[in-house]
């Protein structure tokens, strides 16, 4: 829990790991790949703060004792929300399994929310092992990486027969919440395979889940919200966003913020760290000092009041997940978010009227 001003913000990290990028996990044959997948991320790191940035021999495998504290001591999450991306092309044991995730989630409950992952070309074996690890963990979500190399594929689409397959049987196994990445390249995956009109089709064929596209589908900004204002059950997942631009490109912050809030709305906006490329603690902070700024490129776009930080930086992603807040955490009108903008895909006849 974060306190500011008197006011007390619940915290949910919607989008964070506890990846194993270490040498000793590199497939042989595939090491310039997972070397190259690792030391893109620590780039990216290279956009927060001086002071937060870590050796790259730390950064490739973090310890327990170090999420533990930067997520929860230091970094004010009060729920964080594992997000699986498997990479087995690259990586012996996976970067960032369910599995691995699943361990800490097991140690400490009610500290995590574990969301699994699964891949359509991985055909019956990968349904099979999808509905294993919902059937242990209990997961409600799962995180779907369209770039990720398989085999000699590149990259598939939601809108894939076999894609549609998974998301039916998804919403069979009351897996509601997919999170789908759709942002900034990280080499060697092609950046085409991040394309976001694949969503589209998706979700108006899918309403019984809920899209949550991570990373905003940046540098698509437009793109992505003109598809998101039309579709009730998509998201702004924020990672990226906050972690990559406030702090080393506030001016182009504040207008991927604008376009958000204007299109989307704060009601459909979820925060994610994207630990450990950046830990939560500043971008927390930093986010409930920031204010549009009073620039005339700026006057058309929504300001954004104390309540609508509240929802983005916890109340959203409790509803979508059903993680109880305490009271004193609740936006002035005493509700989890706004029931009048954002629907969740229950009350989907309201959303649509």
């Amino acid at each position: 829990m974060y306190e500011k001003d008197g006011e007390k913000y619940f915290i949910v990290d919607s989008h964070m790991h506890y990846w194993d990028a270490s040498p000793e996990n590199w497939v042989q044959g595939a090491e310039q790949y997972a070397k190259g997948w690792i030391e893109c991320f620590h780039a990216y790191q290279g956009l927060g703060p001086a002071d937060t940035h870590q050796p790259l021999e730390e950064f490739q495998k973090v310890s327990e004792e170090q999420l533990m504290r930067e997520e929860f001591e230091e970094g004010h999450v009060d729920v964080a929300i594992f997000q699986s991306t498997y990479l087995r092309e690259w990586y012996k044991d996976g970067f960032n399994t369910t599995e691995r995730n699943g361990y800490l989630a097991e140690k400490y409950p009610g500290k995590f929310i574990l969301n699994t992952r699964f891949d359509p070309r991985d055909g019956d074996a990968g349904m099979r092992e999808f509905e294993e690890n919902v059937r242990k963990y209990g997961c409600t979500g799962a995180k779907i990486y369209t770039a990720e190399w398989n085999g000699d594929s590149r990259g598939f689409k939601l809108t894939d027969p076999e894609a549609y397959r998974f998301l039916q049987r998804a919403e069979e196994l009351g897996v509601k919440n997919i999170h789908v990445h759709k942002g900034p390249t990280i080499w060697p995956l092609d950046k085409d395979a991040f394309d976001v009109s694949d969503v589209d089709h998706a979700a108006t064929d899918f309403q019984g889940l809920n899209f949550i596209v991570e990373h905003v589908g940046l540098p698509r900004i437009e793109d992505f919200c003109f598809m998101a204002t039309q579709e009730p059950n998509v998201y702004a997942g924020l990672s990226v966003v906050i972690g990559g631009l406030m702090h080393a490109r506030p001016k182009f912050f504040a207008k991927v913020m604008g376009e958000l809030l204007f299109w989307v709305g704060e009601d459909k906006m979820t925060f994610g760290s994207d630990y450990n490329i950046w830990e939560p603690k500043w971008q927390v902070e930093g986010f409930v000092d920031w204010t549009m700024p009073d620039d005339d490129q700026f006057a058309d776009y929504p300001r954004l009041d104390t309540n609508g930080k509240k929802k983005i930086l916890g109340l959203n992603a409790a509803k979508l997940y059903g993680i109880d807040v305490p009271a004193e955490c609740q936006i002035s009108e005493g509700q989890p978010a706004a029931q009048d903008d954002a629907q969740l895909v229950e009350d989907r006849s309201v959303a649509q009227a």
